[in-house]
């Protein structure tokens, strides 16, 4: 099972540890891709911060974001699984998993992002700030700017077995499983159900949403389920205690869709 995530709007900082290593990174048929994007972001926060800010979407309370750019290549460095923070990572909770819970998170969490294209959570990654959504003035808009790389690169992560997608829109522009790999996909979605008036409303809640995923994919670790196939994983999840309603490809070459529905927010 392959499971694709987006990042963390924030990421953690400081600790101490050597620089990034682009070298070790995984997925090595996307470093040429990966530095040129490096390089872009570096000399664009170096030379103009007010660009930089335009560029990057940041306000000028998070400035200190340009100047965290500028050093991404001295930086700490630190496993991908702990720089990324936030609602679905804390659901997630990987510092608290088991050991064979770990393992298995270590062998099938993908993480997109804007500036690496994908990492392992084993990754040492410094932290950095490079939305999937920016547009860089030499290379353009990064979700177009990756598919070329990933086109190549995640057929083969993606192996034989099922792929689990779990990224936002923005992060599912880099790569979209395409033939037989899209048959294996399942996308998910959450969906809030309230009954108003007598009838029943559905809708996605955005904090919700992440904090179901990190959940969701949590339970599946720790119960060491392995799915091999859309269908699979619906059992799993039911037998987990999630409502789920699955709608399978009305044609070959594409993914599996998943509602998982849920009554309470929290």
């Amino acid at each position: 099972m392959l499971v694709l995530l987006p990042p963390s709007e924030g990421k953690a900082a400081g600790g101490s540890g050597a620089p990034l290593e682009p070298e070790t990174l995984s997925l090595p048929g996307l470093a040429a891709a990966r530095a040129a994007v490096l390089d872009e972001l570096v000399e664009l926060c170096a030379a103009d911060e007010l660009k930089a800010r335009e560029v990057l979407g940041l306000s000028e309370g998070l400035r200190g974001e340009v100047a965290k750019n500028v050093e991404l290549r001295s930086a700490v460095a630190r496993p991908a699984g702990e720089i990324y923070t936030g609602v679905l990572y804390d659901a997630l909770g990987l510092a608290d998993l088991t050991p064979a819970a770990r393992t298995a998170a270590e062998d099938a969490l993908l993480v997109f992002s804007g500036l690496w294209g994908a990492v392992r959570i084993t990754d040492r990654i410094p932290s950095y700030r490079c939305s999937m959504g920016v547009k860089l003035p030499g290379l353009g808009a990064l979700g177009a700017y990756w598919r070329e790389p990933m086109a190549s690169v995640l057929p083969e992560a993606a192996g034989e077995g099922l792929v689990l997608d779990l990224r936002s829109s923005a992060y599912a522009s880099a790569w979209k499983p395409k033939g037989e790999v899209a048959g294996r996909t399942a996308t998910v979605r959450v969906l809030h159900a309230q009954v108003v008036d007598g009838v029943e409303k559905r809708s996605v809640v955005s904090h919700f949403n992440k904090a179901t995923k990190g959940r969701l994919v949590r339970d599946l670790l720790l119960a060491g389920a392995a799915p091999a196939s859309p269908a699979a994983l619906v059992t799993a999840l039911r037998d987990l205690g999630y409502v789920v309603e699955a709608e399978a490809p009305a044609k070959p070459g594409k993914s599996w869709s998943l509602d998982v529905v849920v009554t309470q927010i929290h």
